[in-house]
C-alpha cells in the first residue's frame, strides 16, 4: 500500500465557530431552525415550479407536495414548542443552493419535457436533503428522551419520502420519455 504523503501530525484540526453547538441538543435545535428556514423558503419556491412545469401530473405534484409542505411547517412550529424552543429560522445554504440549482434549470431549458425532465431531477434533490435531514432530526430527537417531537419528524419523514416515490413515477411514467423524444 503506497504511503499517504502527510502524516496525522500534519493534519490540522477545524477551529468551531463561537456560535457552534456544545451538544446534541443545541446541534438539534440548530438543525431544527435550518430545516424550518428551507421549508419556508420551499412553500415560496415550489409555485415557480409548478408554474414553470408543462406536464398535468408534474404540476399536480409540485402543487400537492406545497400543500403538504405548509403543514409540515406547522408540524415543525409544534416540533419547536414540544422541546421548549422559540421558533426561528436559520438560513440554509444548502437549500438555498438547491432552490438556485432548480431555478437555473428552469432557466436554461425550454418549456416542455425536457424541463419538466430538469424540474423533476432538481425537485429530487430536494427531497433527498429532506429525506436526510429528517431522518437525523428524528434520531436526535429520540436519543434526546424528544418521543413527540420524534414521531412528529417521523411524519414529515415519510411525507418526504412519499413526494420522492411521486416524482420518480411521473419520470418513468412519461417525463422522461416524453424529453428523451423531444431531442
Amino acid at each position: 500500500m503506497p504511503k499517504s504523503n502527510t502524516s496525522k501530525k500534519d493534519e490540522k484540526k477545524v477551529a468551531s465557530k463561537k456560535s457552534a453547538a456544545d451538544g446534541l441538543r443545541e446541534l438539534f435545535v440548530d438543525s431544527l431552525k435550518d430545516i424550518y428556514w428551507a421549508e419556508k423558503a420551499l412553500t415560496k419556491a415550489l409555485p415557480k415550479m409548478a408554474k414553470n412545469a408543462t406536464a398535468q401530473n408534474l404540476i399536480d405534484a409540485i402543487n400537492n407536495h406545497l400543500a403538504v409542505t405548509e403543514k409540515q411547517v406547522t408540524r415543525l412550529e409544534q416540533v419547536f414548542e414540544i422541546v421548549g424552543e422559540k421558533v426561528a429560522a436559520k438560513k440554509c445554504d444548502a437549500m438555498e443552493g438547491l432552490i438556485k440549482e432548480g431555478e437555473g434549470i428552469v432557466e436554461e431549458t425550454e418549456s416542455g419535457p425536457v424541463r419538466d425532465a430538469g424540474i423533476i431531477a432538481a425537485s429530487q434533490k430536494i427531497e433527498h436533503y429532506e429525506i436526510a435531514t429528517y431522518g437525523t432530526l428524528a434520531a436526535f430527537a429520540k436519543t434526546l428522551g424528544e418521543d413527540e417531537a420524534a414521531e412528529l419528524l417521523l411524519q414529515t419523514l415519510a411525507e418526504e419520502k412519499e413526494a420522492d416515490v411521486t416524482l420518480t413515477e411521473a419520470a418513468y411514467n412519461t417525463i422522461n420519455f416524453d424529453a428523451a423524444e423531444a431531442e
